[in-house]
C-alpha cells in the first residue's frame, strides 16, 4: 500500500521547502524530507484524532555540502555540521532548515560523535543509520512516503523499534534510549522486547551524555500526555536512578494511609504526574508536580520518623540542585522552586488576613494584562499542582476546590480595591523613614503591616496610611517599653 502525506499542509507553512526540494530533484540529485516531519504526516494518515503542525522540517539529498552550495547562492548557508554533510540553509522569509548529505557513519567515539562519516549518494544507506524505524521514513516532494525499514508497520502497532541491532544503534548514541522512551511517550506505543532489553543492559551509560541533552529528552518526555509511563519506563529499565536519583529514593517511605492509600511517596508522585497528564500542558509545572515531594524521605529522618513536616522546603532546596545538575536556566528553576516551596502552603490560604492572601496570590504577577491565568501565571501554577497533588490523594476535590474558590474571590478583591503595585504606592519605606523611624527590621514590619491592610481593603488613602503607621509605631514602642 501506498502512503501520501500531505506535502501541501508543510509547503503551505513553509513555502521555500518546496523551491529547496525542487530545485535540488531539477539538478538531477535525490532530495526528500525525512524525520519528524513525515512521522508525523503518516499519523495524520492513521489516527483520526492525530492532527500534525509542520515545525521543523528537514531535507535529505545526494547532493554533496559544495554542490549544495552552488544550487543556493542566493540563500544564508551555514555549515553547522559541513564535515558531517549538514549545511542550514536560511531561506528569504526567515526560516531555517536542515539540508544534508546522505551519509553512513563509522564507530562512534563516546557514545556521541561518529569517528568516520561517509557521504554517500544512496538514501538507504542514510536510513540505516538512524534510530528509530518510526522516524527512518521520507517523502518524495509529492508526499508519497518511502519506508525502508517498517516504520508505518510500527506506526500501525504502536510500536517503538531499533533500526537494525538495537545495541549497534544505541552505542552510538547512548541519549537514543531517551528518545525511545520519547516516542513511545509520544505514540502511546510500546517499545519492542529487544530495544527494551539493550536499554536495560546499556542504562549505566547515560551518564556519558551531556546533561543539556539528557534535560532536553526528559522535558520532552513531560511535554506529552503521556509522561507518567515514560518516568515508569525510565524506572524499569534502569534509567531513573542515574538520571533523577531522588525519584527512586521516594520508593518504600511510606505515608499514613489515611490521606495517601494509594500507596508510598513515589506511587503518590507517580499517581499525581498521571493526573496531570490530563490536563497540565506546561513541562515545567509537570516537573514539580514530579519533584513536589522529594524532599520526604530527608524530613522524615530529620523528624525522627514521626512526620515529614518541612518536606516543601526540603525539596526546593534539592530543587535547585537538580536545576543546576539538568543545566536549567535560573528562571525556569526558579519557578520549580516556587511551586514545591509553596506547595504545602496554598492548602492554608482560606486561613489567612486577606492583605497576606493578596500577597501571596500576586507574587509573580504580570503587569498589563487582565485575565487571570496570565496575570498571575505563578500562582496559578500552583493551582494545577495543588490539584494533581490532591486527585492522587484521598483528598481528591475536597482539598482543592475550596483553594479555587477562594482563589476567585481573592482575584475580586484585587480587582475592586487595590493590588501590591497600588499598596506600595499609598505608603513606602521613604515615607516612614521621614516620620522618624529607623531602618532595620522594625521598620519593614510595620511596612508589612500596612500594605496587608490597604490589599486588605481597610486603608484607602495616604492620609490613613500614614495614620495607621503612626498607631503601629506607638504600638511598637509600647512593647519594648514593657518588656524592658
Amino acid at each position: 500500500m501506498t502512503y501520501k502525506i500531505d506535502a501541501e499542509k508543510i509547503f503551505l507553512a513553509h513555502p521555500y521547502v518546496k523551491e529547496i526540494l525542487a530545485r535540488l530533484i531539477a539538478a538531477g540529485y535525490q532530495a526528500v524530507l525525512v524525520g519528524g516531519v513525515v512521522r508525523d504526516g503518516v499519523r495524520e494518515l492513521l489516527e483520526a484524532d492525530c492532527s500534525f503542525s509542520p515545525e521543523e522540517v528537514d531535507i535529505a539529498t545526494s547532493a554533496l555540502p559544495t554542490e549544495i552550495r552552488r544550487l543556493f547562492p542566493d540563500y544564508l548557508i551555514v555549515g553547522v555540521g559541513e564535515e558531517f554533510g549538514v549545511l542550514v540553509l536560511g531561506s528569504p522569509d526567515g526560516h531555517t532548515y536542515e539540508v544534508a548529505t546522505f551519509r553512513t557513519e563509522g564507530e562512534y567515539s563516546s557514545g556521541r560523535w561518529p569517528r568516520k562519516v561517509e557521504l554517500v549518494r544512496s538514501l538507504e544507506g542514510d536510513i540505516g543509520r538512524r534510530d528509530l524505524t518510526v522516524n527512518g521514513l521520507a517523502a518524495t516532494i509529492d508526499g508519497e512516503v518511502i519506508d525502508l525499514v517498517g516504520g508505518i508497520k510500527d506506526l500501525v502497532a504502536h510500536r517503538i523499534r531499533a533500526i537494525g541491532d538495537p545495541q549497534v544503534r544505541f552505542s552510538e548514541d547512548y541519549l537514543r534510549m531517551l528518545r525511545t522512551v520519547r516516542f513511545a511517550c509520544q505514540i502511546k506505543g510500546d517499545i519492542e522486547a529487544a530495544t527494551a532489553e539493550a536499554i536495560e543492559e546499556n542504562a549505566a551509560k547515560i551518564t556519558s551524555i551531556s546533561w543539556e541533552r539528557i534535560r532536553d529528552e526528559l522535558v520532552g518526555i513531560l511535554r506529552t500526555d503521556d509522561a507518567a509511563r515514560g518516568i515508569t519506563l525510565f524506572d524499569s529499565y534502569g534509567l531513573l536512578r542515574h538520571v533523577l536519583p531522588e525519584l527512586t529514593s521516594l520508593k518504600g517511605v511510606c505515608q499514613p494511609e489515611k490521606y495517601h492509600p494509594e500507596g508510598d511517596v513515589y506511587v503518590h508522585t507517580i499517581a499525581a504526574l498521571r493526573v496531570a497528564d490530563g490536563f497540565v500542558r506546561d513541562p515545567l509545572v509537570k516537573l514539580a508536580i514530579l519533584l513536589h515531594d522529594i524532599g520526604k524521605p530527608c524530613a522524615l529522618k530529620r523528624n525522627g520518623g514521626v512526620n515529614m513536616g518541612g518536606h516543601d522546603a526540603i525539596g526546593a532546596h534539592m530543587v535547585r540542585k537538580i536545576g543546576r545538575r539538568l543545566r536549567f536556566s535560573r528562571g525556569g528553576i526558579s519557578r520549580v522552586d516556587f511551586l514545591v516551596r509553596n506547595h504545602m502552603r496554598l492548602a492554608d490560604l482560606p486561613k489567612m488576613g486577606r492583605g497576606k492572601q493578596v500577597r501571596f496570590v500576586s507574587e509573580g504577577e504580570v503587569s498589563g494584562v487582565q485575565a487571570p491565568r496570565d496575570r498571575f501565571p505563578l500562582f496559578f501554577d500552583l493551582l494545577q499542582v495543588l490539584v494533581a497533588d490532591c486527585e492522587a490523594s484521598a483528598h481528591r476535590s475536597s482539598g482543592w476546590a475550596p483553594i479555587l474558590r477562594e482563589t476567585l474571590e481573592i482575584i475580586e478583591h484585587i480587582d475592586h480595591v487595590c493590588d501590591l503595585r497600588n499598596a506600595r504606592k499609598l505608603i513606602d519605606g521613604n515615607t516612614l523613614l521621614k516620620m522618624g523611624m529607623k531602618p532595620g527590621p522594625g521598620l519593614g514590619d510595620v511596612l508589612e503591616q500596612l500594605h496587608d491592610h490597604i490589599l486588605a481593603g481597610e486603608i484607602t488613602t495616604t492620609g490613613e496610611a500614614i495614620a495607621r503607621a503612626r498607631e503601629l509605631r506607638k504600638t511598637s514602642r509600647e512593647s519594648k517599653n514593657s518588656n524592658k
